[in-house]
């Protein structure tokens, strides 16, 4: 049985001290990927450290994050794409729209993330989005740039099983992580609702720490805990959970595991 964490900032100086425990523990609970999305064009270096750091176990993805956009979200996504010219990267993003923490540039979001969708069509990559209190917003903007050739992931769902179901239906997964162990989440409808094909795995850490370790930091390792909660409320066992959503991930961004 192995483990995917599909979404994980490793790079952050959360892990400064104590990175290469963080890695041995995920590996130590069968985590054999942790994927890499990027947050701004300050982040690059540090995450491409890593996965230069760990080249088995991690891979990094090329995005500007909804929070990290301003006036100048033009220029960040000039450098970005400049600095990402020469590397591989899995996957774009993490990309999307963000109407909790600051309104004041949603039209410039919006802006970025449809170039980014740009570029998941012009290479060929799927795009990891992020949608905090702009479900429809998102979705709408999918609607609109769906043409068969988009695919991804709605990162850290926090939907309704109706708007997974639009997802799904784009050609999209539906990322789940600690947030589906909160006692007041109201995920399980949404969780029973959505078929296990596709569901892929992630953390967010440092951030959303599952129970039973809710208000510590967040690792890779912990994706144990939503492995368990997603077999509890669907009533099916860890390894068929653990077996589908890591073959979800594997299919999505073309992982190499074992050499296969």
């Amino acid at each position: 049985m192995i483990l995917i964490d599909t979404h994980t900032h490793l790079y952050l100086p959360h892990f400064k001290d104590d990175l290469e425990q963080v890695i041995k523990n995920a590996i130590d609970y069968n985590v054999v990927k942790m994927l890499l999305p990027n947050i701004d064009y300050s982040t690059i270096g540090r995450m491409l450290e890593v996965c230069t750091q760990f080249p088995t176990y991690c891979h990094p993805m090329l995005g500007l994050h909804p929070t990290s956009v301003a006036e100048d979200y033009a220029r960040q996504l000039s450098l970005i794409r400049s600095a990402g010219q020469n590397e591989k990267f899995i996957a774009i993003g993490e990309t999307g729209m963000d109407a909790y923490w600051d309104k004041s540039y949603l039209s410039q979001q919006e802006n970025a993330f449809i170039t980014q969708i740009g570029w998941a069509k012009e290479m060929n990559l799927p795009i990891v989005i992020h949608s905090r209190d702009a479900m429809d917003i998102v979705l709408g903007i999918l609607k609109t740039h769906s043409d068969g050739k988009l695919r991804g992931v709605l990162h850290a769902f926090s939907g309704t099983a109706s708007q997974a179901d639009l997802a799904v239906g784009m050609g999209f997964k539906i990322g789940l992580g600690g947030v589906i162990t909160y006692k007041n989440s109201g995920l399980e409808p949404v969780i029973e609702a959505i078929d296990l094909q596709n569901i892929i795995l992630e953390t967010d850490s440092p951030y959303l720490t599952p129970v039973p370790h809710r208000g510590k930091r967040n690792e890779s390792a912990n994706l144990v805990h939503i492995v368990r909660k997603i077999a509890e409320v669907k009533g099916i066992t860890t390894e068929e959970v653990a077996v589908t959503t890591s073959r979800n991930a594997i299919d999505l961004f073309k992982l190499k595991i074992n050499n296969s």
